[in-house]
């Protein structure tokens, strides 16, 4: 057996609580019990004392002792209840005592007088006598007779020998009980965590290429439930995330192996052909390209590195969202003119947000390069920035050839191109919206993509505002 194991662990912590809780319910029932006998030994004493108290009053002033003798006898009947009882005159006059009881567990002659009593109220206590305890109750009272001491006990003796038999019972019974509290708790351990069992040797299964395997869950609306179903979330999420890397490092092998394919086919062309020094620049040229689209997609796939290794929150700052987003329109208005299209900035608010700046002018470079490419010339590329509620709003608009229904839940893919000979055309890799969205999840930014194919696109983005500067921001935009 294992002494470390969880099931033997919890199965002495059952085994202990239960025999804790077995000794207290001992203790409680047998000193509950003695005071329930006590209490009900005290009552019937008062009882009978009264009976006695009642002769006494009833009886005239000249009665005599052997009347009193016999009322008593008749009416309480002290031998044959086992009782004890005796009367004494002031002030010291014996008048009636019992003689040894039916059962015999006392010896009345031996019971010492409780002169001390005269002058007290009625009280109750036991009293040691060379046979055992009693439990007499010493009444005193008045009566046109005499003053008298009226003194009725009943022998502890029954009641010790009840609790005797309960103290033996709860002695053998409490080591059964705690044994059977132990390896009932033991078995039922181990029954309760079978599923666990079962949900470990599933995960032992579980490899690479199972992913789609998942652990068993138990309907029993607790926390092993909610295990079950939390770690089977997380094998999706890891099932996902290793698809995606997979799919990633596919497209990363296709993408590059298209521009190292014609670098090689060139320089082979090269050097198995006797060209002229105007071909030669003109191959040199078509392997430049190549290579600049190499250097490309390297900088893009560096860059989505740095951004899932947290790259983008070591250096945050307050950073004015208009101010940057005027900056990089200007920056790309030449891009914009070349291609004919119109690049417009007339509502930029001073939105301040947190942010790494670089990060931030990266997602608006892409954002434009995107909708310049994609809108034919003579078309309009709109920026602009808004502070609404607790969010500051970058907005990118472009009245160019939209992005079909199919396609919108998929633009943020790495690799995907709605047009794939169009963007391979202007050197593009299917990487720009990619980054995009891995800065704005950096950033706790949201991205919301309207658009229909032949209408244009509107990419919007909402980034959080810092606490301290909402209240400058909104009235900034205002």
């Amino acid at each position: 057996m294992n002494h470390r194991s969880l099931a033997f662990r919890l199965a002495v912590w059952y085994a202990l609580l239960l025999s804790a809780t077995f000794a207290l319910v001992g203790v409680g029932m047998f000193y509950g019990l003695e005071q329930y006998l006590r209490s009900n030994m005290r009552d019937s004493l008062r009882r009978r004392s009264v009976q006695v108290e009642q002769i006494l009053r009833d009886a005239p002033a000249d009665i005599s002792d052997s009347a009193i003798a016999a009322a008593i006898d008749t009416r309480v009947a002290p031998e044959f209840n086992n009782r004890f009882v005796r009367v004494t005159r002031a002030p010291a006059i014996p008048v009636y005592r019992s003689g040894e009881p039916a059962d015999r567990s006392f010896d009345a002659a031996t019971i010492p007088a409780q002169g001390g009593a005269w002058s007290s109220r009625a009280v109750v206590r036991p009293i040691a006598t060379a046979s055992g305890q009693l439990m007499v109750s010493m009444t005193p009272i008045d009566t046109s007779s005499g003053h008298y001491l009226i003194e009725l006990g009943i022998a502890l003796g029954p009641i010790e020998a009840v609790q005797h038999r309960l103290l033996s019972l709860l002695g053998l019974m409490l080591p059964v009980l705690v044994v059977c509290a132990a390896g009932g708790g033991y078995l039922l351990v181990h029954w309760a965590l079978r599923p666990v069992e079962r949900m470990s040797q599933t995960a032992e299964q579980i490899s690479v290429q199972d992913l789609d395997a998942r652990l068993p869950v138990v309907a029993t609306g607790d926390a092993l439930q909610r295990l079950s179903v939390s770690l089977n979330h997380m094998l999706t999420r890891l099932r996902d995330s290793v698809r995606a890397s997979r799919r990633f490092l596919d497209d990363a092998s296709h993408e590059l192996r298209t521009p190292l394919t014609v670098i090689k086919g060139e320089l082979q062309e090269l050097v198995a052909n006797e060209v002229d020094r105007g071909e030669v620049c003109e191959r040199i040229g078509s392997v430049l390209e190549e290579v600049a689209r190499l250097e490309h997609l390297v900088s893009g796939l560096l860059a989505l590195s740095r951004l899932d290794a947290g790259d983008a929150q070591r250096e945050w700052v307050e950073v004015n969202l208009g101010a940057l987003a005027a900056s990089t329109v200007e920056q790309m208005r030449l891009v914009a003119e070349d291609r004919g299209i119109q690049l417009r900035s007339s509502e930029l608010s001073a939105v301040t947000v947190r942010g790494d700046g670089g990060r931030l002018k990266q997602v608006i470079v892409n954002l434009l390069d995107n909708a310049i490419k994609f809108t034919p010339r003579g078309g309009i590329v709109t920026v602009r920035t808004l502070a609404r509620d607790d969010h500051g709003i970058l907005e990118v608009r472009d009245s160019g050839i939209g992005i079909p229904a199919d396609d919108l839940p998929r633009v943020f893919d790495r690799f995907y191109r709605v047009d794939a000979a169009r963007s391979r055309e202007d050197g593009g890799a299917g990487l720009g919206l990619s980054i995009v969205r891995s800065i704005c999840s950096a950033h706790g930014a949201e991205i919301e993509v309207d658009s229909a194919s032949g209408s244009g696109s509107c990419f919007r983005l909402k980034f959080p505002l810092p606490a301290r500067g909402l209240g400058a921001a909104v009235a900034a935009a205002n």
